[in-house]
């Protein structure tokens, strides 16, 4: 018995249902082999949380295989003699009948962690992203409490009317998520239009992924060692090192990659980086960089910075809306990164260097009053190159190990000026790595970059 997420067709013991037909087959297929390619190991750790509910806390052990399963016929009329919860049974059953009638697959999923839930909502709609045709797939994901898939759905929807996200995230615009009878069951309904010229689709861009990985590598032991961007780190392999006596083990930096330049396919794959990581320990697998080259590209291309800052807001957004933020955090880098073209400008972002405006309070607080009031805008705006990567890459790092290294009196109030006092944390890393890029210089840290970069072509 292998230890995976059990995907299932579900069909209905009726002799006069239409068979499904054979693109909406050959869609199912891809979508089964991709959901059983993520969910490959027994993810017995503690789940986050729902916004209302304990999600459980192990998986349930299936064949590594595809069954039909079979239902009893339907009841035509209400029976007065069923509970309210028989008569909402009955119709969740006869809801997901009539899609079975359309031809539209029920697959059924036995996630019940909202890491695996992510995983396989994503995963299914990297699938239908990457099929141009208008496709309709129905998950039934029965170990999911209902507040979990309706928050789900809730927010894709909010999602879909914030136009300063969306007009960089065009493919996303085929797509509409439901609740199947609004709720009636858990079975939530994916459904896209067809393509049209404006999405970015699903292309896996051409790239040597041994090249692109030596040069993450490269920026890695050039910025986060050698520069001691991240004074616990080391070496290119190990990270979390020097915690050992705040109760953090050591361990192996994972190094992950996809070609990919479509959002959903980037959801599927960073939330198989997150089940790999609630499935090892610390010491087995410490931390994960993602390359993720075809996000971004370069300026010009595919909205380049804009497309890069709304895809890795994509990420944060979800995984903070399970409270992933508690137990996961990240870094974000790109090739031009830049945090004045980062939103919001003036507060905090999920995965970013704090705002540009809170520089100066930052090196005034951490005891360098001068360099606050003599460095130009354009030397403090070198501090960007510690984020200034060959690729887009996503740091996914364990808040076991943020929290050991900032210590417990970390958050501070910083005064900003002007009767504005805001909670920071890092002070002292942000302005010693601040420091460190004004002493290097612009031309020699964009020379370190672009030899970087040509070395992944």
């Amino acid at each position: 018995m292998d230890s995976t997420i059990n995907i299932q067709t579900i069909y209905f013991s009726h002799s006069h249902l239409p068979s499904p037909i054979k693109s909406t087959m050959n869609l199912f297929t891809a979508i089964k082999a991709a959901l059983l390619a993520t969910f490959t190991s027994n993810l017995t750790t503690h789940a986050f949380q729902s916004p209302s509910s304990q999600i459980i806390t192990t998986l349930r052990h299936h064949p590594h295989s595809i069954t039909t399963t079979q239902s009893s016929p339907l009841h035509q009329q209400s029976d007065p003699s069923l509970s309210p919860e028989q008569r909402q049974a009955n119709l969740f059953q006869s809801l997901l009948r009539d899609l079975q009638i359309q031809n539209v697959p029920l697959l059924s999923c036995d996630a019940n962690q909202v890491h695996t839930l992510n995983a396989a909502l994503w995963t299914t709609m990297a699938e239908l992203s990457a099929n141009p045709l208008a496709e309709r797939v129905c998950l039934v994901l029965e170990d999911i409490p209902l507040s979990a898939l309706l928050a789900f759905a809730e927010d894709f929807t909010v999602l879909k009317t914030q136009s300063r996200l969306m007009d960089h995230l065009p493919e996303l615009k085929r797509f509409s998520v439901s609740l199947v009878g609004k709720g009636v069951g858990p079975a939530v309904l994916i459904e896209t239009e067809e393509s049209t010229s404006t999405t970015v689709g699903s292309s896996e861009g051409w790239y040597d992924k041994d090249k692109i990985i030596a040069a993450l590598r490269y920026f890695i032991s050039r910025v986060v060692v050698g520069m001691e961007a991240c004074p616990y780190t080391k070496s290119v392999d190990v990270s979390a090192s020097g915690l050992e006596s705040r109760g953090v083990t050591p361990g192996p930096v994972g190094y992950r990659f996809s070609g990919t330049s479509d959002a959903c396919q980037v959801m599927a794959v960073f939330w198989n980086c997150i089940c790999e990581l609630m499935a090892e320990p610390e010491e087995n697998l410490s931390s994960i960089m993602l390359s993720l080259p075809g996000i971004g590209g370069s300026e010009g291309v595919d909205g380049g910075h804009e497309r890069f800052a709304a895809v890795v807001e994509l990420v944060g957004r979800y995984l903070c809306l399970f409270r992933g933020d508690g137990a996961f955090g990240l870094v974000h880098f790109y090739p031009s990164y830049d945090r004045e073209r980062v939103h919001p400008l003036d507060m905090p972002a999920y995965g970013h260097l704090p705002p540009m405006s809170w520089l100066r309070p930052m090196l005034k607080m951490a005891g360098h009053e001068a360099e606050s009031q003599q460095l130009s805008e354009e030397e403090l705006s070198l501090a960007n190159y510690q984020r200034r990567a060959p690729h887009t890459a996503i740091n996914i790092l364990r808040m076991s190990q943020v929290n050991a290294a900032a210590g417990a009196k970390s958050i501070v109030n910083l005064d900003l000026g002007n009767g504005r006092t805001e909670k920071a944390s890092g002070i002292p890393l942000y302005s010693r790595n601040t420091l460190r890029m004004v002493q290097m210089g612009k031309d020699k840290l964009q020379a370190e970059l672009d030899r970087e970069i040509a070395a992944q072509q």
